[in-house]
């Protein structure tokens, strides 16, 4: 299986209640994610998370600490996938749909079901009005035995 990074960005409207989300073109059906993507080589997973968020929705965005790590198996792509959620902030920019091809549709979705597309378990229900958030560090080059 092939290990595949994922960063998404977790967005809330100024009043905190609503979840940016963005609507994918499938191959069988389209599905809901939060903004994000794969982190591409020699990207850190903030860069990935701030690059994939400007390319799906037009918005620029900083990142506020870790909301989430999660993994999953996709057995019939033959993926490992590790999704790492930061929580972010708008900063600048307009919702636009730049790639059409790969996002049918952004909006603001309820928290609730938000969790449902980030499947969130069921006994974490409300986490992403919590504002719990752990630190992300980027250690940068490091050099063994030093």
């Amino acid at each position: 299986m092939k290990r595949v990074d994922v960063a998404y960005v977790l967005l809330h409207d100024e009043q905190g209640k609503n979840v940016l989300m963005v609507k994918n073109t499938g191959e069988k059906s389209s599905y809901y994610t939060l903004p994000g993507g794969a982190v591409e080589y020699g990207e850190t997973l903030e860069e990935a998370a701030i690059r994939e968020v400007k390319e799906e929705t037009g918005l620029d965005v900083q990142i506020n600490g870790l909301f989430t790590v999660c993994e999953a198996f996709f057995g019939d792509i033959g993926h490992h996938a590790i999704f790492f959620t930061f929580y972010g902030k708008i900063i600048s920019g307009e919702i636009n749909i730049s790639l059409p091809d790969e996002i049918e549709e952004i909006s603001w979705m309820e928290s609730q079901k938000a969790e449902e597309f980030m499947h969130v378990p069921s006994e974490l229900k409300g986490l992403v009005n919590k504002k719990v958030s752990i630190p992300y560090i980027l250690r940068g080059n490091v050099v063994q035995g030093s």
